[in-house]
């Protein structure tokens, strides 16, 4: 899905649910569907793709990567390696949010229960009524399709704007909270929009918008039957007075990358201020401070993107500094992850020191105190953590975690001068006991680190140096020797 914004737009990946309370399933067994699924996984998350010529249409891509169907006779089947006429769907929204699936070619509509779904009903019914549960990872930068700018927790007025320009900072973070079918809007200081553009601490009726898709991108449709738009001119969202999306009620949800802070060893910050040359010589954070961590997919080597849109690049003489607009070899650096600090390895191979005067450059053959960097995560105090098998969350009855749910808890990530401390929803911390479990109910706060090891994933080491991954049975274990998918984390 093309953009106008910086970051990429996240696929819209989903969980259809009928009126069973069944999720649509997709077996890898002879491409068969149907419709058991009690909990999100795996084979019930569908892709989103449409039509390029006609955006009404919509095809439906199972996790094996083949299509759903429906021949002449309403029969279903999920075999397709490529998009034919049969495969072709519309999406027709319900006043409730949820959706009706309509063959484009037959124009019957697509329904049933457990293993009996066909697309053979001439009319809607409550059979062929699905909810929409959307599966990618809840935390991301909300942008504006008609006004081209990113909405922005504004503490100072209270409510969410809509004027920011680039999506920096943890104020830029929003948080999507799914419940019974809706979904609400969370703060970085966890309060809720309500749709009158006010902030609440708790979620009610006026909290909660049903999901609608246009076009491919979002509207948010409030309890009154209006939609979430920016109003006046600081972009002020709340809802407006249409009762049809148009293109001012239309949002893309981007990835949100992780932004940091670097303090080098002479314990300032590394800034942008002072013009090009990125140095050590703020005692402050502020947005020239703060760079965006961008992580190749290829190479998994980082860019750190600076506030103005330019990226930190190796230049003459080992100098680094922020005048790239565009990744290349000299914008890339390898990341060391030592503990407490981080060491960084620029193009020419060399580690990147931190001069008398405060100046960066790739200069060291060797780690010393000068190409030491504590960096520090700034937009992720709400920690959302997704595995491969599901979100991480807690079990019902005990202190232990469960990394295999399609539901997820919201946990406090805490800087400790290097490491991290996680916070449980009832104030105790996360630790790892002596069986390797990650329990729950600690009284004093544990290290844990973060490394940040490809695009969109996060690796998490306990203070013994193993890694944190989900085990065969969905219990969150602390006890990964390698880094492999189990132990690699959506954040």
């Amino acid at each position: 899905m093309p953009t106008n914004g910086i970051n990429r737009a996240l696929k819209l990946q989903f969980g259809l649910i009928n009126y069973e309370n069944r999720y649509l399933t997709a077996e890898a067994f002879g491409f068969k569907v149907n419709a058991s699924g009690v909990s999100m996984k795996k084979k019930q998350i569908w892709t989103l793709e449409q039509d390029e010529q006609d955006g009404q249409v919509v095809f439906l891509r199972s996790h094996l990567g083949r299509y759903l169907a429906s021949d002449k006779d309403g029969k279903i089947t999920c075999g397709a390696e490529k998009p034919d006429p049969d495969c072709r769907f519309l999406i027709v929204p319900q006043s409730d949010g949820r959706w009706a699936l309509q063959s484009e070619l037959y124009l019957r509509y697509f329904g049933g229960s457990a293993d009996y779904l066909s697309c053979f009903a001439q009319a809607i019914g409550e059979q062929e009524l699905w909810a929409v549960h959307l599966a990618l990872h809840p935390q991301a930068s909300l942008l504006s399709v008609a006004r081209k700018r990113y909405a922005h927790l504004s503490s100072s007025d209270g409510e969410i704007s809509v004027d920011s320009n680039i999506p920096w900072g943890v104020d830029s973070l929003v948080t999507l909270v799914y419940l019974d079918g809706k979904y609400s809007l969370k703060t970085c200081d966890s309060r809720f929009l309500s749709n009158d553009g006010k902030l609440v601490k708790e979620n009610a009726n006026t909290t909660s918008f049903t999901l609608e898709l246009k076009s491919g991108k979002l509207a948010f449709k409030d309890c009154d039957g209006k939609y979430l738009t920016p109003v006046g001119p600081t972009g002020t969202l709340r809802s407006g007075r249409c009762s049809k999306p148009g293109k001012d009620e239309l949002f893309d949800l981007e990835e949100s990358h992780p932004q940091v802070v670097f303090q080098a060893a002479n314990k300032r910050f590394v800034s942008v201020k002072q013009g090009v040359s990125i140095s050590a010589n703020q005692d402050v954070e502020t947005d020239m401070e703060t760079f965006q961590m961008e992580i190749d997919k290829e190479s998994k080597k980082s860019m750190f993107r600076t506030n103005g849109g330019s990226y930190w690049t190796l230049v003459t003489h080992g100098e680094i500094q922020s005048t790239a607009t565009e990744v290349e070899v000299n914008t890339m650096f390898d990341i060391e992850w030592r503990g407490h600090r981080v060491a960084l390895k620029a193009s020419n191979g060399k580690y990147v020191c931190t001069k008398k005067n405060g100046q960066l450059s790739a200069v060291s053959d060797t780690v010393g105190d000068d190409e030491l960097f504590l960096m520090k995560l700034i937009n992720r105090p709400m920690l959302i953590l997704r595995g491969e098998n599901g979100f991480v969350c807690h079990h019902k009855n005990s202190n232990t975690l469960n990394a295999n749910r399609s539901v997820y808890d919201i946990f406090s990530l805490i800087f400790n001068d290097g490491a991290y401390n996680v916070k449980s929803v009832n104030g105790k911390f996360w630790y790892v006991s002596s069986s390797g479990l990650v329990c729950t109910d600690g009284e004093k706060p544990e290290d844990f680190f973060l490394e940040f090891l490809e695009h969109g994933r996060v690796a998490i080491k306990g203070s013994d140096g193993k890694y944190l991954r989900g085990d065969q049975g969905g219990t969150l274990m602390g006890h990964g020797t390698t880094v492999d998918v189990s132990s690699l984390w959506e954040y």
